[in-house]
């Protein structure tokens, strides 16, 4: 009977309505996040509809880039997600940030701050722990190479100046641009911020590879060290 009734209020939905049929007709771009994550969910619950599963879901989590953050075994104690949904979730997640990263052009310059940020910020910005990330750069202010060059805590990432160079250094790299992100969102930078950002300075002055900014990312924010005047 409970099957019965479940099918019965999809099929209240007109065809133009529901989430599959909409974007075949108009797109995925026309859907609301609801709409896109019922359709990954797939199936709701006895008692909800996918799209009813997915609002609900989007409301307990405080929206899409809450969801976004929840690991698995935060995701599977969400009522109607059990372990292949939770899995299929965060593939999903994933699949959306190395799209994004993948978009950027392999040589993009950095000419500002605003540069790094814009590459940087969508893989950094909902970080539950603190990365410090390095793009290497040729000659002319191309992006060479990136790399994560120390993963921390929720309060703190540690790194040392002779591990940023020696990953410069390996990719012939004439400058640096550095990033980390803060969790909380915020991007003011802490004392300890601000004093690595003039090791790693005074180390790239005497190994010859310019530390071109040190940029701290928070939730759809940035602050650059360099425009501080800390280099």
């Amino acid at each position: 009977m409970a099957l019965e009734q479940r099918s019965f209020r999809l099929r209240e939905l007109p065809s133009e309505e529901r989430p599959r049929e909409r974007m075949q007709q108009h797109g995925a771009e026309a859907l609301s996040h609801a709409e896109l994550l019922a359709i990954l969910l797939r199936t709701g619950t006895q008692n909800e509809s996918s799209i009813h599963l997915a609002q609900r879901i989007l409301n307990e989590c405080g929206g899409l880039s809450r969801l976004a953050e929840r690991n698995w075994e935060e995701l599977i104690h969400i009522r109607g997600i059990g372990p292949a949904k939770a899995l299929q979730l965060q593939a999903s997640i994933e699949l959306g940030r190395r799209v994004s990263r993948s978009r950027l052009p392999e040589m993009v310059k950095i000419t500002c701050p605003q540069d790094g940020a814009d590459i940087l910020m969508e893989e950094l910005r909902h970080l539950r722990e603190e990365h410090f990330v390095c793009l290497f750069l040729n000659t002319k202010n191309q992006v060479i190479g990136r790399q994560t060059l120390s993963i921390g805590s929720l309060n703190a990432s540690i790194v040392h100046p002779r591990e940023v160079f020696r990953a410069a250094i390996r990719r012939s790299s004439a400058s640096i641009l550095c990033a980390h992100n803060h969790p909380s969102g915020d991007p003011t930078p802490s004392a300890e911020d601000i004093q690595l950002t003039k090791r790693l300075g005074q180390a790239g002055e005497l190994i010859g590879i310019e530390l071109l900014d040190h940029l701290v990312i928070g939730d759809n924010r940035f602050i650059s060290l360099k425009e501080m005047g800390c280099l």
